[in-house]
């Protein structure tokens, strides 16, 4: 009994204690609480400069201004009320515009120039050694004035993981939309290179790698399961790759219709990479939102394209950048790459000249990052003019990646993405390879000092 009593009253001391401690720590947090009542809030941010570029006319506006209140615009134009406590910065002889936006990037990687090199190191660096590597890009993009991106595709969950940590603050890089493993069949560009299957297991459906309809689903179906924002795939073979044709079609109709249909039921866009003709329209029958690349598509496949707004990312800077680098490749791979190199401007210009509808894209990780507005001069020398070109990186990719009530332009109420760049870019798009100011959600990266 004596020893019962004991436990039962060290029991009811220790419950006083605890109570004692709960209520100790609420006084402590009431107290952080009530310093926290009353956050210091930003002052508002007054930007002006010489012009603006509305990326829904096209046009340039002189006397450009834009309030920023917090992450958003509050106000633009001259006729703009300027709070009395605001924070004024003046640009002068530059051009305010919406933050860039790359609809084909891949973040987590980039070519060096030595294929051999690359090859070694991406089967023997850590996932997160690639990951640092990644981080470092990411702040190149940003630096560059390209505020959002599309990532399509990566291995080991690296662009996700970039994504996730710069949606937290913990690292600077533009907002990401990631499509985590592009999908396409055993043997094709989804596809590892042909190791030796004794020594590196063969890729299945959660690395994207999916034979006939049913896997083709599940394909889908783990990309989102894991965090994709959208699901990339591939019709068609590519030009980087040891084992596939650059131009055949790689996936049946039954199972595009199946990747396509899955991620549409799950509110997913799908970006199909196409550089043939015949995949490109098996995948435009199956429903995609975007055909990336398009390097060999006819002007029958291009006006069907026109006719159900499907979007054209052409990624010209390619070929551009491994123009000079062919012979440093692979036979098998050069070979695939001159063939592309020979074709992509002129598909383009008969592109713009059907009003194909086009969003920019570099296939960045290719061609080095941060390097990015290089596309609009490409753009511009093949069709479009310079404002054409800075719609397809601003309002129409804000479209393509369905987010355009947030970023793609300069209004109220939207993302304050501002990217200023010095004089004025209509008239010398290589203004944009230059940026003097970037601003993403309200936060000076460049300039403004």
């Amino acid at each position: 009994m004596e020893n019962q009593r004991a436990d039962i009253m060290t029991k009811t001391a220790a419950r006083a204690i605890s109570r004692t401690l709960v209520s100790a720590a609420g006084i402590i947090w009431s107290a952080f609480a009530f310093a926290d009542d009353s956050p210091t809030t930003p002052r508002p941010i007054v930007l002006r400069a010489a012009h603006l570029f509305d990326s829904v006319s096209g046009k340039l506006v002189d006397h450009g201004v834009v309030v920023v209140a917090g992450s958003r615009i509050q106000a633009v134009g001259s006729e703009a009320r300027i709070p009395v406590d605001a924070v004024r910065i003046d640009l002068g002889d530059a051009t305010l515009m919406p933050g860039f936006i790359d609809a084909h990037v891949h973040l987590s990687q980039v070519l060096s120039g030595n294929w051999y090199a690359d090859f070694y190191n991406g089967i023997l660096r850590f996932p997160a050694e690639q990951a640092l590597y990644g981080a470092h890009y990411a702040k190149l993009t940003l630096e560059a004035g390209v505020t959002t991106v599309r990532d399509l595709a990566s291995s080991d969950y690296i662009s996700l993981g970039l994504r996730n940590a710069i949606n937290a603050g913990m690292i600077p890089g533009p907002r990401m939309l990631v499509a985590n493993y592009a999908i396409g069949s055993t043997g094709g560009h989804a596809d590892q290179d042909p190791y030796p299957p004794q020594r590196i297991a063969p890729a299945d459906p959660i690395k994207g790698v999916c034979n006939g309809p049913d896997e083709c689903r599940a394909a889908v179906r783990y990309q989102i399961k894991y965090g994709a924002d959208l699901i990339k795939f591939m019709p068609s073979g590519g030009v980087l790759s040891l084992s596939d044709p650059v131009d055949n079609p790689q996936l049946t109709q039954e199972e595009m219709n199946a990747i396509v249909s899955e991620a549409h039921a799950w509110n997913r866009k799908v970006a199909a990479h196409c550089h043939g003709d015949r995949a490109a329209k098996m995948a435009i029958a199956a429903g995609v939102d975007s055909i990336e690349h398009g390097t060999f598509l006819q002007d029958d496949t291009l006006l069907e394209m026109k006719a159900r707004h499907v979007v054209l990312v052409p990624t010209l800077f390619t070929g551009d950048w491994m123009s000079d680098k062919v012979d440093q490749l692979p036979p098998v791979v050069a070979a695939k790459a001159r063939a592309a190199m020979s074709h992509q401007q002129q598909m383009f210009q008969h592109a713009v000249k059907l009003g194909v509808p086009i969003a920019m894209g570099t296939d960045a990780g290719v061609e080095p990052h941060g390097m990015n507005a290089r596309e609009f001069v490409l753009m511009a020398g093949n069709g479009l003019t310079p404002a054409q070109a800075l719609m397809a990186g601003t309002a129409n990719g804000a479209e393509l990646l369905g987010i355009a009530d947030q970023v793609g332009t300069l209004q109220p109420g939207k993302l304050a993405d501002i990217v200023a760049v010095a004089g004025n870019p209509i008239v010398d798009i290589k203004a944009t390879q230059h940026p003097v100011f970037v601003m993403k959600e309200g936060v000076i990266y460049v300039g403004g000092k």
